[in-house]
């Protein structure tokens, strides 16, 4: 099979992916660490008030929605860099994770999710009982 490369079109299509589109917004940068028994997960969203962010879980997929909105037609744009529009981020927890404990916080344009390891995830000790009733093997 015969593949053409077009450097340019490579170039334009990972300055989409980096930067986005006016269609397709950019993916919210993000960071997640585990501390201890919970797993915590950073969004940037820098210059989003607080009123247009929103959470949403359903099972164990965690989406976050943001909008920054569109400077006013009247201003004469001299660069534009910060894409704007809406932004959208799912997370697919796994069954480890206990998805109706999640708690968010939003300060300084981060976007703080907090998610506890479920009980039934965490380690934990099993009794071994055992019986003094020992019986002969004949074979």
């Amino acid at each position: 099979m015969l593949m053409r490369t077009d450097p340019f079109r490579d170039l334009d299509r990972l300055t989409q992916q980096i930067l986005g589109t006016t269609a397709r917004p950019a993916a919210m940068p993000m960071d997640a660490w585990r501390e201890g028994e919970q797993l915590v997960v950073e969004f940037d969203l820098p210059g989003v008030d607080a009123d247009s962010v929103e959470l949403d879980v359903e099972r164990n997929v965690v989406t976050v929605h943001a909008e920054r909105p569109a400077r006013a037609d009247n201003q004469e744009m001299l660069a534009s860099e910060r894409p704007r529009g809406v932004f959208s981020r799912q997370l697919f927890l796994g069954d480890n994770l206990d998805a109706d404990r999640i708690t968010a916080n939003y300060e300084s344009g981060v976007l703080r999710l907090t998610i506890p390891v479920a009980e039934r995830a965490k380690a934990r000790k099993i009794e071994i009982t055992h019986s003094d009733d020992r019986k002969a093997v004949s074979a």
